[in-house]
């Protein structure tokens, strides 16, 4: 498995992540263990969680995940084998079981936040901590045209130095940003570098053939600032693995079972995944790992987060690693990504 260094920190995580979103409602804790355990064995020291998983969050699962995670670092006892991620809830979204349905990016609460997260997951010290999503109000989870709304939100300094508190009182090593915009990242990334605080080495932002609009503003600042891109929904939801094609519905699978996930489900979006579905299978290529082989290697993506509810998945995604696609395959993605660009942003 190819490392890659994070960002302009001395930490190298493998070019892929194993996500941990359905940990806790779609996966047992035994599962999670299953799958740690064969990422292990295929070279990925990376792995990502959040205090707000599993996904859909509910009070009744909250932080479940880091829970197993946790169990799994006690158990096997090696948690210094891993660089491990995790992420601090903001505000809206429907989060009304966090920080009595008030979570803020302020001093007091990253440190209750990071107090938290550090228990569940059963260790003392955290390598890569970040912002789940801005808590002000900004274009993310898929909302575009933007419309300036001036609101209440913790000021960026305040932030920055919290975080600052933290890394230097080792219980984190490196911030990152997530769902974050140009400007967000821009700022976090100057007030950083003129403060002396911690400087973001990552941005965990949504990146794969439906939706390339990281592209646009946050590619070039990924490579100049080296806060590469830990590209999460690579498969847009399983979308592109060609599963729920010609309107199939398999029993357990995610959009199957929670008909809000319906980011990647538009008209537009079911009829390009067709598409490089298809493409994919032209050339006898497993359609999830063409999807996956390509997000791993944009030179701005320093990490690829794949998911899974099957070990039979995770065996498919892993073997995305050691795939190169040929000057065919990219000449048809780039083609369909011609006609129908970013039908699912």
């Amino acid at each position: 498995m190819e490392l890659r260094r994070l960002g302009r920190s001395d930490l190298e995580v493998s070019a892929l992540c194993l996500g941990t979103m359905t940990w806790g409602e779609q996966n047992s804790e035994a599962d999670a263990f299953a799958q740690i355990d064969r990422a292990k064995a295929a070279g990925i020291n990376f792995i990502d969680t959040a205090e707000m998983y599993p996904v859909p969050p509910r009070a009744e699962t909250y932080a479940t995940t880091e829970r197993y995670i946790g169990n799994y670092f006690k158990a096997r006892g090696d948690r210094a084998d891993w660089i491990l991620a995790t992420k601090i809830a903001g505000p809206g979204n429907g989060i009304t079981h966090i920080r009595d349905g008030h979570p803020r990016f302020n001093r007091q609460q990253i440190r209750t936040a990071v107090d938290a997260s550090l228990r569940r997951l059963q260790t003392d010290w955290i390598d890569l901590y970040q912002l789940h999503w801005p808590e002000r109000s900004t274009n993310f989870f898929g909302q575009l045209g933007y419309r300036h709304q001036e609101s209440d939100f913790t000021p960026l300094e305040e932030t920055l130095e919290a975080l600052d508190e933290e890394v230097r009182d080792g219980r984190i090593r490196c911030i990152g940003l997530s769902n974050e915009t140009p400007w967000g990242t821009m700022k976090y990334l100057q007030l950083a570098e003129s403060r002396g605080w911690p400087r973001a080495v990552s941005i965990q932002n949504p990146y794969n053939l439906l939706n390339r609009s990281f592209e646009v503003g946050l590619a070039e600042i990924a490579i100049r600032e080296q806060c590469g891109l830990l590209a999460y929904s690579p498969l847009a939801f399983g979308m592109l693995s060609g599963k729920y094609e010609n309107g199939a519905q398999p029993a357990n699978a995610r959009i199957t079972l929670f008909q809000r996930f319906a980011r990647y489900t538009n008209p537009q979006a079911k009829a390009a995944c067709s598409r490089y579905v298809a493409l994919a299978r032209e050339h006898g290529l497993d359609p999830a790992q063409m999807a996956l082989a390509y997000v791993t290697a944009q030179p701005f993506v320093t990490s690829n987060i794949i998911g899974a509810t099957t070990l039979e998945q995770l065996e498919t995604n892993l073997a995305s690693a050691g795939l190169k696609l040929p000057a065919e395959v990219l000449a048809g993605i780039e083609a369909i990504h011609t006609e129908q660009p970013n039908p699912a942003p």
